[in-house]
């Protein structure tokens, strides 16, 4: 399996969650539950960048699946994709621009924060 680019863009991201690629993979949330609660992406599924360490066990059996995450505006989900390629996720990658650019580019309904 060929290793997947570190960032992926939010276009790419919707085609995915559209029609997928035929493959299991999951939408990492990695912000504060605050940020949660005023926007959010169907479908993502919330682990705070602070808690992934406690809570990486949560992802077992998802080790050679695309993750794809996402924060406010591309910086924790960057850092969180990398940490995640050192724990064993080599198809980690970050949703470049974070949901800001997602409420810009794909779905004006989320809230901009």
């Amino acid at each position: 399996m060929a290793e997947l680019p570190l960032e992926v863009s939010c276009q790419d991201v919707q085609r995915l969650l559209a029609d997928g690629d035929g493959q299991p993979w999951l939408l990492l949330d990695c912000r504060e539950p605050d940020e949660h609660a005023t926007a959010a992406i169907d479908g993502a599924v919330l682990i705070p960048m602070g808690e992934l360490p406690d809570r990486v066990g949560e992802l077992a059996g998802r080790e050679q699946q695309r993750i794809v995450v996402h924060c406010h505006g591309g910086v924790r989900s960057l850092r969180v994709a990398q940490w995640l390629r050192n724990q064993g996720f080599p198809q980690a990658q970050s949703m470049a621009g974070g949901i800001d650019a997602w409420s810009l580019e794909i779905d004006p309904s989320v809230p901009r924060y």
